[in-house]
């Protein structure tokens, strides 16, 4: 059964910006850096959540532009499978999830798409971020201009 991401608007840059910033945040410092943050915060999760979505589905959906073969849906499945399981985990406990789904998508962001011309995760985290950011901004832009 394929993962199935519901329809949504896109995360305001704001959510953006602060969901990228407990992970980056993490990334540099570890769990001493974002303690607490979870407990009085239990909405991160699904902020974290969303950015998850939006790493890991792009990165092993099958691409109507690729010639599948047997690995591409097997990449597809196992993106799936992650993101189910990070929805249930969080779902069922926000507050246990958060520092969960951070790493995971640190973990994410180191082996599966690591930059290539700087191996540093926090430089890559941060330039994903400006590219989440940047289109946050033109879909909220253009939310606006629609009123």
């Amino acid at each position: 059964m394929p993962y199935l991401i519901p329809s949504r608007t896109p995360l305001p840059p704001k959510q953006v910006e602060r969901a990228f910033d407990y992970v980056i945040t993490l990334q540099l410092g570890g769990g001493s850096n974002v303690a607490g943050r979870a407990d009085a915060d239990p909405e991160l999760a699904f902020l974290l959540l969303r950015l998850a979505e939006d790493i890991i589905f792009p990165a092993t959906a099958v691409s109507d532009d690729d010639d599948p073969c047997s690995d591409s849906f097997a990449l597809d499945e196992v993106g799936c499978i992650l993101l189910s399981a990070l929805r249930d985990w969080a779902q069922g406990s926000p507050t246990t999830a958060t520092l969960g789904i951070a790493r995971t998508i640190i973990r994410f962001t180191v082996d599966v798409i690591p930059d290539p011309d700087d191996e540093d995760t926090a430089t890559t985290l941060e330039t994903m971020r400006d590219e989440h950011l940047e289109r946050a901004r033109t879909m909220h832009s253009r939310a606006g201009a629609h009123r």
